[in-house]
Parts: structure tokens; C-alpha cells; sequence
């Protein structure tokens, strides 16, 4: 097999060498006018990147330069491009300041006809330009920073939590009436502030900027729709065994779960997801898509509760042994449907019938790494979101059942005060969202994702039309529709009288007031001189 390596001379010399000592059929040219012929795959090594269109430019040509033979791209250890720059480079694979043993497998990935990236986690600085602030901006910044920073202090102050139950409790509190704040100011005065886009965390208005991007492992073995669905379960499957925490900014029922059982959920989840797109991909072509799913999600939810739960588990109620899958399973609606969940065709279509992935107005195929990330993260929705349904009727079992709560529950949930403080919570957050949460998204085109990012829940906000589900909203939800258009279409009208009364303010003071002053001013000057001048 001869490989084409473009790189400098003396890393060249020393990467043959120790790949070739390796693998004794491999033959590693270092020079494109000595191949005889076409190679079976080009490595190109570069220290680091000046202008990255004329990257792109190159790793062009080379691909046409050299087909059918796939292109990897090894990139340094400090880069200034993010992830999403490096992920629209056209090479098959991308290495980020990789050794030798993960250079060696890429190779062998590529050589398999699959695809391999490694980007690491860095950080790099972007400059921002500063823009002239108005008064009513810059009193909004100022505000909004003193809470941020408030925030930032209470926050340093309950980790970990004080032993004192009420300063704890005083603490929370002022966290939550600053939170209210922070959302009050945004909610009054965002209209008229469009330069402003996010309070949180706000930053400086100018200087340069910290921008945290992640690190990123793909490899696909094939280029298909099973290897793409079997890099996603794996990198999931992954992210849930190492331990998830909450960054989404509002309770989750799995949080009341073990932790333990919580991964069991997940991963069952999983599980079950695989055994339907193999059913669906062997399953006739004669129900659509999305009703088929539908129709199997009931299903998938029962046997994932008796994965999580144990079959043979029995736990005593009320002087008895009763089996816990039977008691559970009995009393828990698991057909419930979520209206925030996407269209399955989208997540579906792919992993089925390797169709392409619309990312950021383009069609890319599957084992795109752009594509393959959009689809984990609609995967990741899905397994949180039917978590969630599977845990809020864990959490209703358990209030029935007390002996259930250490299987099932954390420790401190064990009381019933705890536990019936954390059902009461999710009720009202679930009203709240219904009520004028879900309103305002349809009515912004927007939808809240749930993604598994560094071991973290972190929310995605997904803009898409939304117009159909807004035209099915009640009585109730409609209100606050009408009342974000009305505060729309209000805001330019309040922004010019602001504006106005500014105005005016501006020129009482000083053409009135001013001159007023200034005349009064020169009357008692001259007085004092001719007092002065009879003395």
C-alpha cells in the first residue's frame, strides 16, 4: 500500500520511518513526482493555518489531484479557527496533534473506507469591536452586569452548601429574586435594545473575548447509515456511563432518580432505540414513518422501564412482596406523546435510508461530521425527553409506594416531604411551560433541544417554522401570543416616545433652565459691582 505524506522534511523522514517500522506493507512516499502511480491514501501535515480558504482551496485540489484516494489533514496542537471551521474542511480525516498509535488507527479507519476526527479542546481570543452605547443601553449593561456578578457571588457562596440551613435558604432565595430581576429587565426593556442579544454571561463591551470550543472524537467505520447510528450510540452510550449533571437551567424529574438507575434508564433507552430502527429497517414500506414510530413508542418505553426496574425485583408493600415491573407498569401511562419532541423524520430518515441532513441551509450526507453531530443531538433530545416522561411517573409511583423510594431514589428523596416538594416543583414548572413557555417559543419559531455535551444536559434553542402548532394553541396560550405581538408592535412606538421626552428634557434644561440660570447669574454680578463701586 503506498501512502503519499506531504509534510515537512525532517517530520516526514521521521513519520515514514516509525510507520513503515510499524506496519511493513505500508510504503510511505514523501515526494508526489516518485508515486507511479495513485495512492491509497495522502496525509497532508501542516503547522499551522494563515489563511483557511486556501486550505480548503488545497485540500481540493488534492482530492482531484488523487482520487479515489481519501485525504487526511493533520493539524497542530494551537489553533485560532473553531470547531465548526475545521468540521467544513473536505478531507476524510482530520488529527488534531495526534500521536503516533491514534495516527496509525486513522489510517486504518481510512483505509476501511471509513472517516476519523480528533479535534482537541482549546480556547481562542476574538477581538470585539466597540460600538457606541446610548444612555438606555448602557444603564441596561450596568444593570444587568451588577446582577450577573451578584449571581456569580451567591452562587460561589452555596458551593458547596453552608451548614447552616437558614442562611442556605436565604441564599436561594435572593438567587431566585435576582433571576426574576435579570428575566423582569430583559423582558421590559429587550425590544428596544436590539444590539443586545444574550445577558448572560455578559461580557465587556470591547476588548478580546475567551471562547471556549470542545474537543470532538468521530470515527465511522463505514460510510453509511448503521456505522453513522453506531458512532452516535457509542458516543452517547459514553457520555452516559461517565455521569450526566444539569446545565439546562430548570429541574428534570431524572434528577430525582439514583444515579444508578438513571443510567440504567438512559442506556436501556438506548438499547431500545436500536432494536426499533432495526425492526424499521427491515419492516415493509407500508405504514409512514412517523406513525410507525409512534405506534412502537409505548412499547420501547415499557420495555426500558422493565430494563431500568429489574424483572425479578420484588420489594415488600403493605406486609407483601410485589414485583416492581408489574406494579409500575400498571400504574404508569407510558402513551403519553411530547409536543415538544421535533419530527422523527428528520432524526429517522437518515439512520434508516442514508438520506442527507439539511445543516445551516446545506444537504450533507450522513457521515458528514456536521451532519452526524446534528443528528446526536437530536438523539440526545429524544433520550432526555422520553426520560423525563419515564421519570415523572417514577417519581408518582414512588409517592404511592414508600418502600420503593431506595430502589428507585435518591437519598434525600426518601422523605415524603422532599419527595412531595420536588413532585409539587415539577407540576408548576410543567403548568408555567405549558401555559407561557411553549406560547412564546411557537410564537418565536423556536424549540428547545436537549443535548449530551462533556457530561453536561445543556439546552439548544432550534429555530424552525412553528406556525401550524401555533394555530392549535387554546384559549390561554393565545393571550400571551397576542401579548408578545402587541408588545412587538408597541416597542418602535415607546422607543420614539423615550426618545422624545429625552428631547425635551434636553432642551428645558438647557435653553430654558440654562439660560434662566445664566441671566440670573449676570444680575447678581452686576449688582455686587455697583455695590462695590458706591463703597
Amino acid at each position: 500500500m503506498r501512502i503519499l505524506l506531504l509534510a515537512p522534511d525532517l517530520l516526514g523522514e521521521s513519520l515514514a520511518l516509525q510507520l513503515t517500522a510499524a506496519h511493513q506493507d505500508w510504503v510511505v512516499e514523501l515526494h508526489p513526482e516518485r508515486l507511479s502511480g495513485t495512492p491509497v491514501l495522502v496525509i497532508w501535515s501542516i503547522e499551522q493555518i494563515a489563511s483557511f480558504a486556501s486550505v480548503q482551496q488545497e485540500l481540493l485540489s488534492l482530492q482531484d489531484r488523487w482520487q479515489p484516494a481519501p485525504v487526511m489533514l493533520l493539524l497542530p496542537a494551537e489553533l485560532s479557527n473553531s470547531r465548526e471551521q475545521l468540521l467544513t474542511l473536505p478531507a476524510s480525516g482530520l488529527l488534531q496533534n495526534a500521536d503516533l498509535q491514534t495516527l496509525q488507527e486513522a489510517i486504518e479507519t481510512l483505509l476501511d473506507g471509513g472517516r476519523v476526527v480528533r479535534l482537541q479542546s482549546a480556547s481562542r481570543a476574538t477581538a470585539t469591536s466597540a460600538q457606541p452605547m446610548g444612555m438606555g443601553q448602557w444603564l441596561l449593561l450596568s444593570g444587568l452586569q451588577q446582577i450577573s456578578n451578584d449571581l456569580q457571588v451567591i452562587e460561589a457562596m452555596l458551593t458547596p452548601p453552608p451548614p447552616n440551613a437558614l442562611l442556605q435558604f436565604l441564599l436561594e432565595g435572593r438567587c431566585r429574586e435576582l433571576r426574576s430581576a435579570r428575566a423582569l429587565l430583559l423582558w421590559l426593556w429587550g425590544p428596544l435594545q436590539l444590539g443586545l442579544e444574550d445577558a448572560q454571561p455578559l461580557r465587556e463591551p470591547s476588548g478580546p473575548q475567551r471562547t471556549e470550543t470542545s474537543s470532538t472524537a468521530i470515527t465511522l467505520r463505514e460510510r453509511n447509515a448503521i456505522a453513522v447510528w453506531e458512532a452516535i450510540r457509542e458516543r452517547l452510550g459514553g457520555t452516559v456511563q461517565a455521569g450526566l449533571t444539569n446545565a439546562t437551567g430548570r429541574l428534570l424529574a431524572i434528577e430525582g432518580l439514583h444515579p444508578e438507575r438513571r443510567r440504567e434508564l438512559l442506556l436501556a433507552l438506548l438499547a431500545q432505540l436500536d432494536q426499533v430502527l432495526q425492526r424499521l429497517r427491515g419492516a415493509d414500506n407500508v405504514e409512514p414513518l412517523p406513525a410507525a414510530w409512534a405506534e412502537l413508542q409505548p412499547e420501547l418505553r415499557r420495555q426500558a422501564l422493565t430494563t431500568m426496574a429489574g424483572s425479578y425485583v420484588q420489594i415488600p408493600r403493605n406486609g407483601s412482596l410485589q414485583p416492581v415491573v408489574a406494579s409500575l407498569l400498571g400504574g404508569a401511562d407510558l402513551d403519553v406523546e411530547d409536543d415538544e419532541l421535533p419530527d422523527p423524520v428528520a432524526m429517522l430518515s437518515p439512520l434508516l435510508a442514508d438520506q442527507p441532513v439539511l445543516v445551516d441551509g446545506r444537504l450533507l450526507p450522513a457521515d458528514d461530521p456536521r451532519a452526524l453531530l446534528q443528528l446526536e443531538m437530536l438523539v440526545s433530545n429524544w433520550l432526555v425527553r422520553t426520560a423525563e416522561l419515564i421519570g415523572a411517573e417514577l417519581l408518582d409511583a414512588c409517592g404511592n409506594w414508600p418502600e420503593l423510594r431506595r430502589y428507585l431514589l435518591r437519598d434525600p428523596l426518601v422523605a415524603t416531604r422532599e419527595l412531595d416538594r420536588l413532585r409539587n416543583r415539577l407540576n408548576t414548572q410543567l403548568r408555567w411551560a405549558d401555559w407561557v413557555e411553549r406560547p412564546i417559543q411557537l410564537y418565536e419559531s423556536q424549540r428547545t433541544l436537549f443535548q449530551l455535551h462533556d457530561g453536561k444536559i445543556e439546552p439548544f434553542l432550534l429555530t424552525e417554522p412553528r406556525d401550524q402548532e401555533l394555530n392549535q394553541l387554546g384559549w390561554w396560550q393565545r393571550q400571551v401570543a397576542l401579548l408578545l405581538e402587541t408588545r412587538d408592535a408597541l416597542a418602535p412606538q415607546v422607543q420614539a416616545l423615550v426618545r422624545r421626552v429625552g428631547d425635551i428634557a434636553v432642551v428645558l434644561l438647557t435653553q430654558v433652565l440654562g439660560r434662566a440660570i445664566g441671566l440670573i447669574g449676570r444680575g447678581i454680578a452686576q449688582g455686587m459691582g455697583r455695590s462695590l463701586g458706591r463703597g
